[in-house]
């Protein structure tokens, strides 16, 4: 069973991933352009749809306009006696069947000086053309106080009614066509009447209901004050506005919806319907009544075939998800399994066991090719292996070398302090530390006889092995010539000449060499080249100004050169090594003489032992850890307070 970081796993999880993440953007984005194309061919559709109904509609009420705008024209042109009136007023509804009834309302004594009112009224009745007098249905208001004859008189233009219920003759829902109609008298145009023509509104409203819009859309008439016509609410119809709905609900949108359709706007908008479901809606007015024709598509039918379709796209997409993993994970493991045989293996190998058989290379592919390779590297594995061993035998050995060479090196300067116990004129005290097993540093202190003590400090060009045997070399022969000659200057010349002879190496070194009388402090002087030594007495800390002279082994026959000074009691002469001035911290900044010679000056004098522990303690912390570069070797030499008659 693979683990959780198994390539597998982690393929798959990969794979998976990013094809869910892709295929949801697709679904997602294919999902959202399918809404907006449909939402633009539902407004093209939904315009197109209105604009059929408000055709149909605004067909019919121009039809009974024309006919009331006739009738009026006949009367304004012609003188007709009451009997013809009734007759062409008849004659109207019965040659129009859209009309359900028709009437000519005078003016007060308009039509006769003995009538103050009169408004025959033709209208049908259970199929039938029947007649009445307005006059006589209004009797508790007369018509010339009613909408149908008040708006047009004072407009003096054809107007139609809001709907109403007429109770006084046909008792049902409709509206009335008015047109005004006028006499020329005394050259001045008088109003006499109004014409109407009443049309039904269950028949429009029939015909408006019967549009089916999907499964539960429908068509909606409002008139122009906002007050519901028909709806599949017929609670409604008649008895709510769109505004008194809006103030129940408190909703804002819709009371500014119901503004636009009384100013006659047109619009697509979504919208919660009167019936409570989110639909799509489009409205525009009917421009003969100024009413407004709205038709709402419900949404979730609009997009049922949408969804439909994203979930029927998201299956295939999860089942091919499933197919994708599946083959994934078959691939996968054809290649895995030659690579667990080789990781099992290298395992292995990992633990020391070399000789383990490698799975056989199978395929050209890259599996093939790293079973190769691993083939190779076990082999040249062994083969470094083997190597090494014998370069760490090799190594051990002249590491073991190296140790007994420090040893001897060690044995070869002097390491017993004090050195001459009996001898308590002075105190001597030096060190060396190497900056490799070996160094090319060195000191050294003899007699030459019984009065004069040399002391002398080296540094040889080059550190190791080679500088450890150069310095072996210098050493011996300058003690030799030292104990012979018994000057400085003679000692460094021999010396240089034995070295500078056949010195093909061209390796070299800088010696600073003493002799002291310690009967009388005079030290006598030479200097090869080396670093100037420092003078601590009464006066002051200092440093030497000694003469200067070529290193030893650079040329034969170089001159050098004694100088003398005097070493007061409790007078300190310090010599050291350019390792101990050329000491660096990990900024690669020197020690240097200036800071040697501060501390120097706060240095314990008491013994020189303390006196070069301090100096070397000193130089630690300048380096901060950083690795030493050069061997650092000191010396110190003090002559005692009073000397021994």
């Amino acid at each position: 069973m693979p683990g959780k970081n198994s390539i597998v796993v982690r393929l798959v999880l990969v794979i998976t991933l990013f094809s869910a993440v892709i295929f949801a953007a697709t679904l997602g984005y294919n999902y959202y352009r399918s809404r907006v194309i449909l939402q633009n061919e539902l407004e093209s559709n939904a315009r197109n749809l209105a604009m059929s109904l408000v055709y149909r509609v605004e067909a019919q009420l121009m039809a009974v306009a024309k006919v009331t705008a006739g009738v009026a024209r006949s009367l304004e042109t012609g003188k007709y006696s009451e009997q013809q009136l009734h007759s062409l007023i008849s004659t109207t509804v019965a040659d129009n069947p859209e009309i359900c009834g028709s009437a000519v309302a005078f003016e007060p004594f308009a039509f006769s000086a003995k009538a103050r009112l009169y408004a025959p009224y033709y209208y049908r009745k259970n199929g039938k053309i029947v007649f009445d007098r307005l006059e006589n249905s209004y009797q508790h208001l007369p018509y010339l106080y009613w909408d149908w004859y008040q708006i047009p008189r004072e407009l003096g233009r054809l107007e139609w009614s809001e709907p109403y219920f007429d109770e006084g003759a046909g008792n049902i829902l409709m509206t009335t066509c008015s047109v005004p109609f006028y006499k020329e008298i005394g050259g001045k145009r008088q109003l006499q009447g109004i014409v109407t023509a009443d049309i039904s509104l269950d028949a429009l409203t029939e015909y408006i209901s019967s549009v089916k819009i999907l499964r539960t859309g429908y068509a909606a008439l409002l008139s122009r004050n906002g007050m519901i016509l028909t709806h599949p609410l017929k609670d409604a119809i008649m008895n709510e506005t769109f505004f008194s709905i809006a103030e129940a609900r408190n909703d804002p949108y819709m009371r500014e919806l119901g503004r636009k359709m009384v100013r006659g706007e047109t619009g697509f908008v979504y919208y919660k319907s009167l019936v409570g479901f989110p639909s799509y809606m489009y409205y525009t007015p009917i421009p003969s009544t100024g009413w407004t024709l709205a038709v709402l598509f419900p949404e979730d039918e609009l997009l049922e075939n949408v969804r439909r379709l994203s979930m029927t796209m998201a299956a295939m997409g999860l089942v091919g998800i499933v197919l994708l993993i599946l083959a994934v994970i078959s691939i996968a493991r054809a290649i895995i399994k030659p690579l667990q045989v080789l990781t099992a293996a290298t395992d292995e190998i990992a633990s020391g066991n070399f000789d383990v058989a490698l799975p056989a290379a199978s395929s050209n592919d890259e599996v093939g090719v790293l079973t190769h390779d691993f083939q190779v590297m076990e082999q040249s594995l062994k083969e470094y292996i083997r190597n090494l061993t014998e370069t760490t035998a090799a190594k051990e050995r002249i590491q073991s070398e190296l140790k007994v060479a420090t040893d001897i090196q060690a044995s070869l300067l002097p390491r017993i302090f004090p050195p001459f116990p009996e001898h308590p004129e002075f105190e001597i005290y030096a060190s060396m530390v190497p900056a490799k097993e070996v160094g090319g540093d060195f000191y050294d202190f003899f007699f030459i006889d019984e009065r004069n003590l040399c002391f002398l400090i080296a540094d040889v060009s080059d550190k190791g092995v080679p500088a450890a045997l150069y310095m072996m070399v210098a050493k011996t022969l300058l003690k030799t010539e030292g104990q012979r000659l018994g000057e400085p200057d003679k000692m460094l010349f021999s010396v240089n000449n034995i070295l500078a002879s056949g010195n093909e190496s061209c390796m070299f070194t800088t010696v600073f060499c003493a002799i002291l009388d310690i009967t009388t402090g005079e030290v006598r002087f030479a200097n090869a080249g080396h670093n100037p030594p420092l003078m601590i007495d009464s006066q002051s800390v200092r440093y030497l100004t000694p003469k200067p002279g070529l290193m030893l082994g650079a040329m034969t026959d170089t001159v050098f050169v004694t100088e003398r000074l005097t070493l007061e009691p409790n007078a300190v002469l310090f010599l050291y090594t350019d390792g101990v001035t050329e000491a660096k911290n990990p900024e690669d900044a020197l020690y240097g003489e200036e800071r040697l010679l501060k501390a120097m000056q706060i240095a314990p004098e008491r013994d020189m032992v303390s006196l070069i522990h301090y100096i070397s303690s000193e130089v630690a912390h300048h380096a901060s850890g950083a690795s030493q570069s050069d061997d650092i070797t000191m010396l110190a030499i003090k002559m005692a307070k009073k000397r021994p008659a």
